[in-house]
């Protein structure tokens, strides 16, 4: 089951002794989200390569956005084998702050990145977000009720109402369309957009569906430079397939002059990542376990 929500929510935090609260205003009305203080609520994961220059406004916006709520967090960075000093700004930060985590792996690409930081996550709840901050981490007040309520995944989208690109080069806008057109054709016909960095899901689910990954959920080997995959499809295709409760949620989203996406050579990659899934499952790979 997907939805896709068309609605903000509004969220704003309280706190007492023993217990935090959530006050969230939705258009079904107003609801609390409790939790003990004592418990680890939000695990946030930051995948990140070569972003030495980037990933400190990142997360500094982070660090602000979960101090100034009630519930408890903490933030994983895993390095996927950076060359640069991104490994050593992470441990910087997290000398002073002990919200933060560093990971470290070789370089296998994100989606071994974002799957280490999943299997790793305390938190009763499982972001994952980009190290360029594309989508700003108060997007994650529309994403993080909904998995208090009916659903498992909340994912955000740059599709539907409500929805802002903001200086999204015509082109890629194009070939993404494109590309979500396939995968709707062969993998997952309700959700919009699939490939958005930024997803949520309930700590159970999260470690079921990355547990269970077939594509690049072994490090075989390293790869040379960025490696972006279609390892999102294949995460949904499991949630679809094991009827977990998925909203599509609209947000803002902001493109990086220095984007390290290549049109030609990670198109070709998603694509055939997108007929792996399905092959995998003609095969029998995704039963659950």
């Amino acid at each position: 089951m997907c939805l896709l929500l068309t609605s903000r929510a509004c969220c704003k935090a309280l706190t007492s002794n023993a217990h935090a609260s959530i006050i969230c205003i939705s258009p079904s009305g107003e609801y609390k989200i409790e939790t003990k203080a004592t418990d680890l609520y939000l695990s946030i994961i930051v995948p990140a390569y070569n972003e030495e220059h980037r990933l400190p406004q990142t997360l500094r916006s982070i660090l602000s956005y979960v101090q100034a709520r009630a519930y408890t967090a903490e933030v994983i960075v895993v390095d996927d084998g950076s060359t640069d000093r991104t490994a050593s700004v992470v441990a910087d930060l997290a000398a002073t702050n002990p919200t933060i985590r560093l990971i470290r792996n070789e370089h296998y690409g994100k989606a071994y990145t974002v799957r280490t930081g999943v299997l790793a996550a305390n938190g009763r709840l499982v972001l994952f977000t980009d190290a360029d901050g594309a989508t700003p981490i108060e997007e994650a007040d529309k994403l993080l009720p909904l998995l208090e309520g009916e659903y498992d995944v909340a994912i955000a989208s740059r599709e539907g109402a409500g929805a802002v690109r903001y200086d999204e080069p015509p082109l890629r806008h194009f070939m993404g369309r494109i590309f979500n057109l396939i995968v709707r054709t062969l993998a997952v016909p309700d959700i919009r957009d699939t490939q958005c960095g930024f997803k949520a899901f309930r700590a159970e689910a999260a470690r079921k569906l990355f547990g269970n990954m077939q594509l690049y959920s072994s490090p075989t080997r390293t790869v040379q430079g960025p490696m972006v995959t279609g390892f999102d499809v294949e995460i949904l295709f499991l949630a679809r397939k094991w009827h977990y409760r998925i909203a599509e949620v609209p947000v803002q989203w902001y493109y990086g002059e220095d984007s390290k996406v290549n049109r030609l050579k990670d198109s070709w990659r998603n694509l055939r990542d997108v007929l792996r899934v399905r092959w995998n499952d003609i095969r029998g790979r995704y039963r659950r376990g």
